[in-house]
């Protein structure tokens, strides 16, 4: 019995299911084309590919890298379906001619065998019965194999149809099929494939089916229908349907293949269904297979968090899981599934701290567009548990993480900035004397952020108003991370706040700090309140080291909104540089900027963006002697300028007394914009910020409440050496080391000279610190600390996408993540040890498990259950009997796994050694078992003689007596 795809449209073939790549192994060899088809060999460690290049590829998965064993190419048909019944070594291959070939998977060679498919049709038929669109076992009779799926305990099969419909046939009467069914109804050209048909114990089948609907209506989604007798069930899924497989407790095709549950393989997910319950719900996934609900903004990586957190996060995560799912657990154990390391721990929603957005008129998608709620800046302490977010809208949120559920009232606090950008519009601006007060007179041309709304459509200009609504009421807030402080910069003089474009906080201190492309706001989260707002400019206080040309005077927003029609110009480009937070958009405009000579290019540059920020216990001043808290700023013109921040001497003042901080009139430079901050004590060891150790805020216990704050800081070496520490400094160009409080450059290193570098982090390898950078034209650069001697340049990938830029991130002991695409988190090493130590870090693909047994068949069912007797397919399909196939058919390939695949071939010699040792020691207590029941029978034999020659014996006695 065979199902050819004579049924199914021409334009209907490439509709097909079909999946191009597997995420979990690398299946694709790199000239071949997209994976078809995959049979598992089950309990064997192995693996059969079939591609769309006509390729079938034997992986064996015993080794932790898989490998190509043998290889199969066909010449002359194009491989349509492939089957494999379990424990069979046979492999039933059809093809797009109709014709199903034979493959030995020991030797994977063809077989002389071949099932044509004149042979397989009816001495009636005519014309050609297409492509072999699916393969399977007979269950009832093993000397018979069948192409269509089988249910009702075996005596009937069904077919599915372009038209929607579904047929059911009759083994005993194949001519036209007794029963014709249209589940949705009948549609021109709607494809009903692929389906599935088991049946339950208690006689009603489960038919589950793809497709069937009409897709010519937009809100038609991707479904899966589930008919379990007279009821039907039809799935939405968020994807397109790749294909699905139903799991039944039994393996073996001739008894009842009862389904429990429906797996469900989608473009960008993968779905689990249970059938044991009436309203079909899905099992929870314990894996990430879709981690990006929205695209991925930025990323930070830690190798090394405190042991006690990671089991926080879980519970806290898992009491936020949906309901609806299946009470059951996850069906899909073992083997790669077991080393999946991506769990998802904890979710958090920074947009429910805000009312929702109204559309104004706009249309949906341009507000989507606009992403309002959009994360670009993350930072996260995971000692204090203090985790900050800088979005889209201008704004910041501090969050305190909390065992407990709250419902207070959410804090804002609203700073208002003044755009920076220079009045450079004639000739004549030069000559015009500055005001008093400079900051105080500053107007932009256009809004920096992007945004071309600078009036309001009422004509009132916006002014002092937020860009987002926090949420006036109390907010539930459940265990987890709980929002404690939003501050939001607000519109000025009908100007957008600019987007922010560094961040960092400090829990210690009670600080977080943020800048943008022109100013610099430092605010103390404990008391709420804003300690610093100054532009950048003036951070130099009278020491400005480009020494700044008067600027025009402020003009109206009328006039000066006409003239930036006009510019094209220098406002282009500065706009260019401040439309995104990252770095990467301006390196080049940063970059000639710090390395020009132009007087007048100088003058023009009035503002500087606030391009890194960081806390530390350091030396603000050249004559200071002791270390104070400080914060260190860059700007994308290569400066670094100190500010002091000073606190309170004790805890119980720290609440009360206010913090200040001020510019310590301290500045370096370097080539182009700053990256990142370190520090280094006198014995080079890195010096981390303080913190505060983790207390729960809303602890129901008095004394946890109460409980004095603990500060952890960093333990240095004797401040009698001199110079107490070394600042690490490290722009888009080079990298500079200081000693302080002296101030003196020690040592100096340009990067790069061709390229900029995207991202640089101060890590600690083999228990010392190091400098890793990431360069533009995809060079992986570190050095030794604080040294700057070169340890590692290669080449590793170009930056094709900004993605990669954008999300990129170093982290300790060798480590590296990025993006590599929408749905792909790439991890990477550059650690000698770890690399020595990956082959035995890495998981075991296959884990073997015991087979079930074979239900026992009865002498009297076996006799008359009208089931076909055992096939010898080795007789049937042998080269004695079939003979070699034509050697232009197909071309056999030998495996190119190199040393691995010998290894892993190796690997599964000593496993079939093994399983062959254990079979002749079993063979061998099975003989002697065989030998004692031998010996056994031989005694009670000669007994049983014996005492018949008795009694023989005996008898002839009486009879001679008588």
């Amino acid at each position: 019995l065979q199902t050819t795809g004579k049924e199914i449209p021409p334009e209907h073939q490439e509709e097909l299911p079909h999946c191009e790549s597997c995420s979990a192994v690398e299946l694709s060899p790199p000239d071949c084309g997209g994976v078809l088809q995959l049979q598992f060999l089950i309990n064997e460690g192995a693996l059969v590919s079939a591609s769309s290049d006509d390729m079938l590829h034997l992986w064996n998965l015993r080794q932790k890298r898989p490998a190509i064993l043998h290889s199969l190419k066909f010449n002359r048909e194009r491989i349509t379906f492939c089957h494999l019944p379990f424990q069979s070594k046979w492999l039933y291959v059809g093809t797009e001619r109709g014709n199903t070939h034979i493959v030995n998977i020991e030797s994977f060679v063809l077989s002389g065998y071949v099932i044509m498919w004149n042979k397989a049709i009816e001495l009636s038929t005519k014309t050609h019965p297409g492509p072999v669109v699916h393969l399977s076992d007979s269950p009832r009779d093993e000397g018979k194999y069948s192409f269509i799926r089988h249910f009702y305990f075996w005596k009937q099969f069904i077919c599915s149809h372009s038209d929607g419909s579904l047929t059911f046939w009759n083994l005993k009467s194949p001519s036209r099929p007794f029963q014709i069914i249209v589940p949705h109804g009948k549609m021109h050209k709607v494809v009903l494939i692929p389906f599935t048909a088991s049946e339950s114990i208690d006689h009603e089948p489960f038919i589950i089916f793809s497709g069937g609907l009409s897709y010519d209506k937009p809100w038609r989604r991707p479904s899966l229908t589930i008919m379990h007798g007279k009821a039907i069930t039809v799935l939405e899924m968020d994807h397109p349907i790749v294909d699905f497989l139903t799991l039944c407790e039994t393996p073996y095709p001739n008894e009842i293949q009862e389904p429990y549950a429906v797996v469900i393989l989608l473009e960008k997910d993968l779905i689990v269904v249970d059938l044991t319950q009436s309203h079909y719900p899905i099992f929870e996934n314990p894996y990430p297979m879709d981690i990006h609900e929205s695209p991925v903004t930025c990323t930070q990586y830690f190798a090394d968090c405190p042991p006690d957190l990671i089991p926080v996060l879980y519970s806290v995560g898992a009491k936020h899981k949906k309901q609806g799912y299946s009470s059951k657990e996850w069906p899909v154990s073992g083997g790669a599934w077991n080393l999946v390391t991506l769990q998802m721990l904890y979710k958090l929603k920074t947009s429910k701290v805000f009312e929702k957005q109204k559309l104004e008129g706009k249309p949906t998608a341009e507000m989507a567009e606009e992403d309002p709620f959009a994360i670009q800046l993350m930072y996260w302490c995971p000692e204090s548990r203090i985790f900050c977010i800088a979005g889209a809208s201008a704004y910041v949120i501090v969050y305190r993480f909390s065992k407990h559920e709250v419902n207070p009232e959410i804090s804002c606090l609203e700073v208002q900035l003044q755009s920076e950008i220079e009045d450079n519009i004639s000739p004549e601006a030069e000559m015009i004397p500055p005001f008093p007060n400079a900051s105080s007179h500053l107007s932009s041309l256009k809004d920096l952020s992007g945004s071309t709304n600078t009036v309001a459509s009422e004509g009132i200009v916006k002014d002092s108003i937020p860009c987002l609504s926090v949420k006036a009421r109390p907010v539930r807030m459940p265990p987890g991370y709980q929002a404690e402080l939003v501050i939001q910069l607000v519109w000025a003089d009908g100007e957008a706040p600019q987007q922010i474009t560094s961040l960092t906080a400090n829990s210690a201190y009670g600080v977080v700090a943020f800048g943008n492309c022109s100013n610099l706001v430092v605010v103390d989260f404990i008391q709420k309140t804003v300690l610093l707002s100054m532009g950048s400019f003036e951070l130099y206080g009278s020491s400005d080291l480009f020494q700044r040309q008067p600027r025009s005077p402020r003009r109206s927003k009328q006039f000066a909104a006409g003239l930036t029609e006009l510019s094209d110009g220098p406002i282009s480009l500065e706009l260019e540089r401040c439309k995104s937070p990252t770095a990467s958009d301006n390196r080049e405009n940063s970059i000639s900027h710090s390395r020009s000579s132009s007087v007048s290019s100088i003058d023009k540059e009035t503002k500087e963006t606030i391009t890194a920020l960081y806390f530390t216990e350091s030396f603000a001043r050249k004559n200071d002697t002791t270390a104070s808290p400080c914060l260190w700023v860059g700007t994308g013109l290569g400066v670094v300028l100190t500010v002091s921040i000073n606190l309170p001497s004790t805890d119980e003042l720290r609440q009360a007394e206010p913090v200040t901080a001020s510019p310590s009139g301290t500045f370096l430079s370097l080539k182009g914009a700053v990256l990142t901050f370190a520090c280094l004590d006198c014995s080079g060891t890195l010096i981390h910020p303080p913190y505060e150790a983790w207390r729960d805020p809303n602890s129901m216990e008095e004394s946890e409440r109460t409980k004095k704050r603990k500060l952890v800081l960093h333990s240095s070496c004797s401040q009698d050496t001199g110079d107490h520490q070394f600042a690490i400094i490290c722009s888009e160009k080079q990298a500079k080391v200081f000693s302080l409080p002296s101030q003196t450059c020690l040592y100096v290193h340009n990067v790069t000279d061709t390229s900029f570098l995207l991202r640089a982090d101060v890590v600690t390898l083999c228990n010392s610190a190091c400098l890793a950078c990431f360069c533009a034209s995809g060079r992986i650069i570190v050095h030794s600390l604080p040294s700057l001697r070169p340890l590692l340049d290669v080449n590793y990938l170009p930056v094709t996408d900004m993605r990669i830029a954008r999300t990129f991130c170093f982290t300790n002991e060798g480590q590296a993540l990025y993006l590599g695409s929408p749905t792909e988190i790439q991890r990477l090493n550059y650690s000698q040890e770890m690399f020595d130590n990956l082959q035995d870090m890495l998981g075991e693909l296959f884990t073997p498990v015991e087979t079930p047994e074979a239900q026992y068949r009865g002498f009297l069912k076996g006799l008359f259950g009208g089931t076909g007797g055992t096939l010898d397919r080795e007789e049937l399909f042998g080269e004695a009997t079939a003979g070699k196939a034509s050697r232009s058919l197909a071309q056999h390939i030998p495996g190119s796994g190199g040393v691995e695949g010998m290894k892993g071939a190796a690997g599964g010699v000593i496993g079939d050694l093994a399983r062959a040792r254990l079979a002749l020691d079993e063979r061998g207590q099975k003989l002697g078992e065989l030998d004692e029941k031998t010996a056994r029978m031989m005694t009670s034999a000669e007994a049983f003689s014996k005492h018949a020659h008795e009694v023989s014996v005996g008898s002839r006695q009486e009879t001679e007596h008588v």
